[in-house]
C-alpha cells in the first residue's frame, strides 16, 4: 500500500514539502492529484503545477475568508464546498489508478495497485475548523487502492490521522 505522509507542525514548509513531492512524483512519471483547502489558486506553486501534464489540480475557485470570521451560514457553505473538493480529489485519484468507487459504500471495486500521488494541502486546518469531516477522510484512507500514496498537510492533525501516517 502507498504511504500516508503527514506534514504538520508550526511554521512554514508543510505545503512546500508536499508540492516538492508532487513535482518529484510527476518527474518520475507518476500521476498526481492535488487539492488545496482554505487557499486560493493565486500562488506560485499553483502556476507551476498547472504546467505539468501529470498533475491534476482540483481548483479552489471560492474563498470564504478567515474561518474565525465566518458566520454559521458561510461556514456551512464552505463546508459543502470543501467536502465536494475532497470528494472530487479522491474520485480523481481513484480514477487515475484505473479503479472505480461505489459512492454508496465508498469501497474501491478493484484492489490492484496504482502509482498515483494524492495531495490534500491544509486538510488538517479544514478538519480543525469543522469544514471537513474526519470520518470521510479516515474512511477514504482506510479503503483507498493499494499503492495510492497520500500527502496531507496542516497544523494539529487529529490522532486518527497520526495513527495512519507512515
Amino acid at each position: 500500500m502507498g504511504c500516508v505522509h503527514l506534514y504538520c507542525g508550526d511554521g512554514k514548509g508543510k505545503t512546500t514539502a508536499a508540492i516538492g513531492l508532487a513535482v518529484r512524483a510527476a518527474g518520475a512519471g507518476k500521476q498526481v492529484v492535488a487539492a488545496r483547502f482554505l487557499k486560493t489558486d493565486q500562488s506560485g506553486e499553483v502556476e507551476i503545477l498547472k504546467r505539468l501534464p501529470e498533475v491534476t489540480l482540483i481548483p479552489c475557485e471560492k474563498t470564504f475568508g478567515f474561518t474565525w470570521k465566518m458566520t454559521d451560514e458561510v461556514k456551512r457553505e464552505a463546508a459543502d464546498y470543501y467536502k465536494s473538493m475532497f470528494e472530487t480529489a479522491c474520485c480523481e485519484a481513484v480514477k487515475r489508478c484505473g479503479k472505480t468507487e461505489d459512492s454508496r459504500s465508498r469501497k474501491i471495486q478493484n484492489n490492484e495497485t496504482c502509482d498515483v500521488l494524492l495531495v490534500l494541502d491544509e486538510v488538517c486546518a479544514s478538519l480543525s475548523s469543522g469544514l471537513l469531516e474526519l470520518t470521510d477522510i479516515v474512511d477514504f484512507l482506510d479503503h483507498r487502492p493499494a499503492g495510492l500514496e497520500v500527502v496531507m498537510t496542516g497544523r494539529k492533525p487529529p490522532e486518527e490521522l497520526l495513527l495512519r501516517a507512515d
